[in-house]
Parts: structure tokens; C-alpha cells; sequence
């Protein structure tokens, strides 16, 4: 009984000890102490936005992957697409770098993914470069099929895995 009154007792305490406070610092805290912004998303949506020029801004912004079909790495139309948004985001934020992963499905051996991560990576990068981006602003590294995206070995699971990802340094 006695334990229990302890306890409640301790609960009220903490919460009003960790209950007050500067409302601004809280939120700035919360926020990881970057601004929020708003932006319009792909599709026309206003969406907020954790700091401008942050990989969150450029996923809502542009999207970060684009995908590709079955041991191919040519880029489509819906990947140039995204990727003209994405050299137009990096051409907003000339300070920033990015990585452009290159990724596969699980099927192929792994030297073959690797190499084929690696084509696709640079078929990103440089569609980037012929976009206006400096290619100094730009790294690529092939993971081939060590990091899937999505798990199984469904004929969706392996579309989804077949990607190249830009990542904010």
C-alpha cells in the first residue's frame, strides 16, 4: 500500500517537474531545432517541411528514388521526371551534397548487383550533371542487393528494390 502511494506521489512530482518550461525551447526541442516550412509536394499538396535543403525536404519536395525495370538502368520518363525535380531542388540549395545509392533485387549474384547498383547510380548522377548540377556535389555508391527496400521475393518486392536513391549528405 505504502509502495503505491510512493509511487503516485513520485508520478505527480515528475510530471510537474518536466511539465513546465519555455513552450518555444520545447518545441524547438521536439522539432530537432529545425524550422518548419511549407512546401508544395509533387503532386501540388502543401506539406511541412523540417528545414529547408534537409533530406525530408527533398523527399517531400522532389522525391528521393527512382526506379528501374528488370537488369536495366536506362531511365524512364517517371525517373527523369522526379529526377528534373530533384536537379531543380539541388540548384536551390547549392551548399548541399548528395549520395545517389545504387540498389538491385536479390536475384543475380552479388558481383553482378553490385556492378549493376553501380550503373544505375551513375545513370542518376548523370542525368543530374546534364541537368546543371555540379558533379562535385555528387557521390555514388552501389549497394546492389544488400539493401532492400522491401523484403520478399515477390515480383513487387523486386520492382520496389530496383532503385536509385538520393540521399542528402
Amino acid at each position: 500500500m505504502n509502495v503505491r502511494i510512493f509511487m503516485m506521489l513520485f508520478a505527480v512530482l515528475f510530471v510537474t517537474a518536466c511539465g513546465g518550461g519555455d513552450k518555444e525551447a520545447m518545441d524547438d526541442a521536439m522539432m530537432g531545432g529545425e524550422e518548419m516550412t511549407s512546401v508544395t509536394d509533387p503532386y501540388g499538396e502543401a506539406a511541412p517541411v523540417a528545414g529547408a535543403g534537409t533530406q525530408t525536404d527533398l523527399e517531400v519536395t522532389a522525391g528521393d528514388r527512382v526506379f528501374f525495370g528488370y537488369d536495366q538502368y536506362n531511365l524512364t520518363d517517371e525517373a527523369r521526371n522526379t529526377l528534373t525535380l530533384q536537379s531543380e531542388w539541388l540548384q536551390q540549395y547549392p551548399n548541399v551534397n548528395v549520395v545517389v545509392e545504387g540498389h538491385a533485387d536479390e536475384r543475380g549474384t552479388r558481383e553482378y548487383n553490385l556492378a549493376l547498383g553501380e550503373r544505375r547510380a551513375n545513370s542518376v548522377k548523370n542525368y543530374m550533371i546534364a541537368s546543371g548540377v555540379d558533379p562535385s556535389r555528387i557521390r555514388v555508391i552501389s549497394y546492389g542487393k544488400e539493401r532492400p527496400a522491401v523484403a520478399g521475393s515477390t515480383p513487387s518486392a523486386w520492382a520496389q528494390n530496383r532503385r536509385g536513391v538520393t540521399v542528402v549528405e
